[in-house]
């Protein structure tokens, strides 16, 4: 019975460092942030830059374009997704900016034509989109989550299932000078939910208790 119990004991410890390993966090603010954004009205979120890894038995059947598209696709629905996670903020009273909409953002840098984020500082693109700050970050994943992203790629090379990994690196940088007043960097892995919107969830629920803009 004892070694029984020892064994079990040790099984739980494992599996408790393992999901500690595997659900990492690193959380940054600004010792200023509130001074820093006392007079932020509104703020951006821009696309993300999203990686899907996939293995190299689902690539074979993949073209780059489609690949590109994937990804393009999947930095649009965290974008989407991470808008509908601040705007139900909004409306419970929760936080204390405006969110400037996604289609408008999106409209904006293609109307400036720019097509690689990365080729622009952070205040440039702030001041393009006439904000006070802006969202952006990194996301990488093993299986996209996108909005019939996972469904074509099932159908596509046969890829199916709820299990992934996922980590997501999210920064808020300020519009004059680009600084950066928050980051917020995670990796979670298991059953992450359907869709990009429970994954959001998922990511941001511990992080917005330290988020300045929200309550």
């Amino acid at each position: 019975m004892y070694k029984f119990t020892f064994k079990f004991f040790m099984a739980m410890l494992f599996l408790f460092n393992l999901n500690s390993a595997l659900a990492q966090t690193n959380l940054y603010q600004h010792p200023e942030f509130d001074q820093k954004t006392a007079d932020h009205k509104i703020i951006a979120i821009i696309p993300f830059d999203a990686s899907v890894n996939l293995r190299p038995k689902q690539m074979k059947d993949m073209s780059p374009e489609q690949m590109t598209n994937l990804e393009k696709d999947e930095g649009l629905s965290i974008q989407s997704a991470m808008y509908s996670w601040f705007l139900k903020r909004k409306k419970r009273g929760d936080l204390k900016v405006d969110l400037q909409d996604p289609k408008r953002t999106n409209a904006l840098l293609a109307k400036a034509e720019i097509t690689d984020i990365k080729l622009h500082t952070s205040e440039e693109i702030a001041q393009l989109l006439n904000v006070d700050a802006i969202i952006s970050g990194t996301f990488e994943t093993d299986k996209p989550m996108s909005d019939g992203a996972s469904i074509a790629l099932g159908l596509l090379v046969g890829f199916w299932g709820s299990t992934n990994t996922a980590v997501i690196n999210m920064s808020v940088n300020d519009a004059t000078e680009g600084e950066l007043l928050w980051n917020y960097n995670k990796k979670v892995r298991g059953s992450l939910g359907s869709d990009n919107d429970a994954l959001i969830n998922t990511l941001m629920r511990k992080a917005s208790r330290r988020l300045g803009y929200t309550d």
